[in-house]
């Protein structure tokens, strides 16, 4: 039976084979890429995208000037995010933690150790390990494996972590089988979600018709 490194790089080659590059994620900047990491928890891109584009109309797509406008303002700008209000106060809980920390120089993030980011990140209330992981991978090109629900759904159905596995350890699956690589990590959990979507279906999924299907 192949390694974990092994079966994890067959199934990456075959999904890239047949799907080709992702192109993730979708964003003009490193902080277009963070508003829409926390606009997307329990929602849709779609819903996500149209939030921004309100954003990019009033001209705030800048931490500064987003950081100025009034929270109830802002929440109605967001509101076809779903949950508005709610993610209103955790982009206004980011915004703070960016004025702290860096004056609002989102650049001056990256120059950062990743693990001590990644617990500042997770400091903030509101942003839980897969938005913080996000942020570390496609707004400041960390070495980081995002894991969500679609992750561990196909990594489960393949036998690689237990179905009752949590976030670390998924994780660990990855970036202990995988070399640090932002490009690599970037890629595959695109992969992943693109194929889970698309086969690997929470119900009735399509296995048969699936690029991972001769790994089952």
């Amino acid at each position: 039976m192949p390694s974990r490194r092994v079966q994890l790089l067959n199934f990456y080659d075959a999904l890239m084979t047949a799907l080709g590059p992702s192109h993730w994620w979708p964003g003009e900047t490193p902080f277009e890429v963070t508003v829409g990491a926390i606009l997307t928890q329990n929602t849709n891109w779609t819903n996500v995208e149209r939030a921004i584009v309100n954003l990019k109309a009033a001209g705030l797509m800048d931490p500064a000037a987003l950081y100025a406008v009034p929270e109830a303002h802002l929440a109605e700008l967001i509101r076809p995010a779903g949950y508005y209000r709610l993610k209103a106060a955790r982009l206004r809980n980011f915004l703070r933690f960016l004025r702290r920390e860096c004056g609002f120089d989102f650049s001056a993030l990256a120059e950062r150790e990743t693990s001590d980011l990644r617990e500042a990140l997770l400091a903030v209330k509101g942003v839980g390990q897969e938005t913080a992981d996000s942020i570390l991978l496609y707004a400041l090109n960390k070495p980081v494996f995002v894991v969500d629900a679609y992750t561990r759904r196909l990594c489960n159905r393949h036998g690689l972590v237990a179905e009752e596995a949590d976030y670390r350890e998924v994780q660990e699956l990855f970036m202990d089988c995988l070399e640090e690589d932002v490009n690599l990590f970037n890629e595959y959990h695109a992969l992943i979600v693109r194929t889970a979507k698309e086969w690997c279906r929470k119900t009735r999924p399509r296995c048969s018709e699936c690029p991972l299907e001769p790994f089952l």
